[in-house]
């Protein structure tokens, strides 16, 4: 019989998809910090997950729907700086690099928690 392999998660981090994003993903868990939450929207994308997305987006700022491009290939994110964002804060940001085939998207994104879970505010695009 052949061993299983796992691939790591798309965020970047080593441990497998299900171990990582994937328990966020599936409602198992909740992330942590606003970096967590991150690169759990990122797996998102790289998995077209709109729907967690959508949760884990704030209500004044989430739009009604979203239609992810089944064509587009994201091929690693890059942390960059965090402020704030931990388990003793209320907001944070996460700035990041992410690449995809073809370029790559750089955006500092902020976060704050509802009801005690970290949700994406919004982002503003960076040179």
């Amino acid at each position: 019989m052949a061993a299983m392999t796992t691939r790591p998660c798309p965020c970047g981090l080593s441990e497998p998809y299900e171990k990582c994003c994937g328990r966020f993903h599936s409602g198992a868990a909740a992330a942590p910090t606003a970096e967590a939450l991150m690169r759990s929207r990122y797996s998102a994308f790289v998995r077209l997950d709109a729907g967690y997305l959508l949760r884990t987006w704030h209500p004044r700022t989430r739009p009604a729907q979203l239609n992810l491009d089944p064509g587009m290939r994201w091929t690693g994110l890059e942390i960059l700086d965090t402020t704030e964002g931990s388990a003793f804060h209320a907001a944070g940001t996460v700035t990041f690099r992410a690449s995809y085939r073809g370029g790559s998207l750089h955006e500092r994104s902020r976060f704050e928690r509802v009801d005690g879970a970290w949700v994406y505010v919004d982002g503003e695009f960076l040179a």
